[in-house]
């Protein structure tokens, strides 16, 4: 069943592009409800506000799993693994965050997700990682493009070939705190690569760094990845 809901606290205080502000309850009756809310383009700041608002009421009952959908303008955010060295050579100012992870780059053409769902009990954070990982390599399986993952390493990967190592497609990191997730993935569909070059991303040294559009020879935007990615998310609930 798709339903429509729309929160007074969106509209007053979330910027996005005409159009974009509309909210879609997906909802199965053997995987429960997840709410997607499209935010258009939104600074990091603000998504991360809207987070924690978000974190406290799923993780209290009283708002359903929420995701984030959106992108930001172009911003570095560091994790809790982040070291000196990871950062920026030209000192590019950093957001540091509370999740997992080292640095990484958000920024046009990314599609960014931030699922906030309760995980049930006893929690299993590295199965719940396994099935955001699921979710996006069935999103690049829709487009043809063949990913995988990749052992002793989070995200989804090109597998190796002619054209080079492994190349992460999609990133992932994610904080659980009072039974509830925060932060999320980012798929990489026509964005510049090259912010990639300016720090070693997530600190993996020996793979590359690709796009949807990249790898399949055409562009695939965030427009067009996104209903692929909302059909694809109660993958990521248990």
């Amino acid at each position: 069943m798709i339903g429509r809901y729309e929160t007074p606290n969106f509209r007053r205080s979330w910027g996005r592009r005409p159009g974009s502000a509309t909210l879609i309850d997906v909802t199965s009756a053997s995987l429960g409800t997840l709410r997607p809310v499209h935010a258009g383009v939104t600074d990091y700041l603000t998504a991360w506000d809207e987070q924690r608002r978000l974190h406290e009421a799923v993780a209290s009952g009283t708002e359903p799993d929420t995701v984030l959908l959106l992108e930001h303008p172009s911003v570095y955010t560091a994790g809790k693994r982040t070291e000196p060295w990871d950062r920026p050579m030209d000192g590019t100012p950093v957001v540091d965050v509370d999740r997992g992870g080292k640095i990484t780059w958000h920024g046009p053409g990314q599609l960014v997700g931030y699922p906030i769902v309760k995980l049930p009990d006893p929690l299993d954070v590295v199965a719940y990682v396994r099935r955001v990982e699921q979710m996006l390599i069935d999103v690049c399986a829709e487009f043809g493009l063949p990913t995988d993952r990749v052992e002793g390493r989070s995200g989804v990967w090109v597998p190796s070939d002619e054209r080079g190592p492994e190349r992460k497609v999609a990133a992932i990191g994610i904080r659980v705190a009072r039974g509830a997730t925060m932060h999320g993935f980012s798929l990489n569909c026509d964005c510049d690569l090259g912010a990639f070059d300016n720090f070693v991303p997530c600190g993996i040294r020996d793979a590359g760094v690709t796009s949807l559009s990249a790898e399949l020879g055409r562009q695939i935007t965030v427009a067009e990845a996104l209903p692929i990615v909302e059909k694809h998310l109660p993958t990521i609930l248990a």
